[in-house]
């Protein structure tokens, strides 16, 4: 890069922007945070923190005059926002990765044009629209999601094959659906891949991962599965990350079918919940090979040294951390919430096992 990047801007201010923000004080390169509370877990750590909404622009423009690069801690990120922050400084990944991920039929159309494959799905313009269509649900299960905003399992309902599609599709109060063919799948993984602005791209071990009531549950490597299907989705994952021409980290969450396929089920631009194993288990992990790749500095192999077990804290789970305070391979990581509520990630263990 021209400039040397000595600050980093991040929008979002939750763990992900936290562990974003550690992992650059490492390097030297000081952040400054926009979100809307000083006391989140991104606000705790930043050196400076600009307080405001995303459609702020007199905010927005003071914080980009106070950085050298910015990047996002999550994917609803309004792309106005990146548009205006990209007038003064570059914002990585680009907005072109971000709107694509925000909505799930160019998510899918996008994954497809580029030969990955996924579950057949449908794009449902209205619930008006759904006879018109002769869409069939009666011959396997479906997913029906809102096509922004959802996430851990919100914004979607399941279709099972005796259901009326527009009764379900009128339960989601939105014109704007997509219709998902549920997988029948043995496990699911995900791929952490990050790409510099050199080209030179590094992927993670694929985890097997669990969900419990959608949110993920633990992360665990080494996957027990088939090497060439593990081979398979990160190659999967390294093509997705040259078309794009990512900088940064980016996610791809995969199913693995009954029948030994690999099936992609949404992208995620940025540090994911599935990678937070990195922290403990590798010689250089998804958060600092993330702010490498954005700051203009070569993304380094990340050299697993461990097995390890990753397990979220979800809710009332962090009252139960004395199982793991003793434990000298037990690795806890905690946000800085101040209040537990069902289905809020409040922290993560790394459980590591050395090779």
């Amino acid at each position: 890069m021209e400039k040397q990047v000595k600050v980093l801007g991040i929008l979002g201010d939750g763990q992900l922007g936290r562990m974003s923000a550690m992992a650059a004080q490492k390097l030297g390169i000081q952040t400054v945070v926009f979100g809307q509370d000083k006391n989140s877990p991104a606000g705790q750590v930043a050196d400076q923190f600009v307080e405001g909404a995303f459609k702020d622009h007199s905010k927005l423009y003071t914080f980009a005059n106070m950085i050298d690069v910015c990047t996002y801690e999550f994917e609803n990120i309004p792309v106005d926002t990146v548009r205006v922050i990209s007038n003064a400084v570059a914002v990585w990944p680009n907005e072109r990765l971000l709107e694509i991920s925000q909505h799930r039929v160019s998510e899918k159309q996008f994954l497809n044009d580029t030969g990955i494959e996924t579950a057949e799905w449908h794009h449902i313009a209205s619930v008006s629209a759904i006879a018109e269509q002769g869409l069939d649900t009666s011959r396997s299960d479906h997913i029906l999601k809102t096509c922004r905003f959802g996430y851990d399992g919100k914004g979607q309902v399941f279709v099972g094959k005796n259901d009326d599609l527009a009764t379900k599709a009128a339960s989601l109060n939105s014109d704007d659906l997509i219709l998902e063919q549920c997988i029948d799948f043995a496990c699911e993984t995900s791929v952490i891949v990050a790409r510099d602005q050199f080209g030179n791209i590094v992927t993670y071990d694929p985890p097997l991962n669990e969900h419990r009531h959608h949110i993920l549950h633990s992360s665990t490597v080494p996957a027990p599965l088939d090497p060439a299907l593990l081979m398979k989705a990160q190659e999967m994952a390294h093509k997705l990350a040259e078309t794009v021409e990512l900088i940064g980290v980016m996610a791809l969450e995969l199913f693995v079918t009954k029948d030994g396929r690999v099936l992609a089920n949404e992208i995620a631009p940025r540090t994911h919940n599935s990678g937070h194993w990195t922290m403990d288990a590798c010689a250089v992990s998804q958060f600092d090979n993330h702010v490498r790749a954005v700051c203009g500095l070569p993304v380094l192999a990340p050299d697993r040294h461990s097995d390890v077990t990753m397990i979220n804290l979800i809710g009332e789970d962090i009252d139960n951390l004395a199982q793991y305070e003793n434990n000298p391979n037990a690795h806890i990581h905690l946000y800085g919430k101040a209040e537990a509520r069902a289905g809020r990630k409040m922290g993560h263990v790394n459980i590591i096992k050395a090779k």
